[in-house]
């Protein structure tokens, strides 16, 4: 079993969100009712040490690139969406993240229900290890998603001290 900062990755509970099987790669449903989840997530992502906020270069208008900055060693071109952007939160009523995991988190990100791979890298067109992390529900499972996240930072910069 993988794990994300030392801790086997929980099932999540219940059933996959609705998403969009094409592109704008939406997430439809099981969004928080609190609505400080979203608030606090992007609270935890940002404050990443030399993670910048910008607006997406890939996503739609509105979301929150989490774009690592220049003067820091990147890991493989894969580790990124765009440029040095490895993560983005959706606005408005999605909430959901897309993400580079570390191609070892893949499966079991998807196999546990936290994430699904981009249907663009089901395709073929962009790498595999793009996927979305479903939106968190709730504070435990903000815990998880932010260490999801954790992990594509790590993977998009390996000289990262967490």
């Amino acid at each position: 079993m993988c794990s994300v900062a030392g801790v086997a990755l929980p099932r999540r509970a219940g059933p996959r969100p609705t998403t969009t099987p094409v592109n704008p790669h939406t997430q439809l449903d099981q969004q928080p009712t609190d609505p400080s989840v979203r608030g606090r997530l992007a609270g935890l992502v940002f404050a990443l040490p030399g993670v910048r906020e910008r607006e997406s270069l890939i996503s739609v208008p509105g979301a929150r690139a989490l774009h690592l900055e220049d003067s820091l060693t990147s890991g493989p071109p894969e580790a990124f969406l765009i440029n040095r952007e490895f993560a983005h939160l959706h606005p408005g009523a999605d909430e959901s993240l897309h993400a580079m995991l570390p191609p070892e988190l893949l499966d079991e990100a998807v196999a546990m229900g936290w994430a699904e791979q981009h249907p663009v890298a089901r395709r073929g067109l962009i790498p595999a290890n793009a996927v979305m992390l479903f939106a968190p529900r709730d504070d435990d499972e903000l815990e998880v998603v932010a260490s999801l996240v954790q992990a594509s930072y790590a993977f998009a910069y390996p000289d990262a001290q967490l």
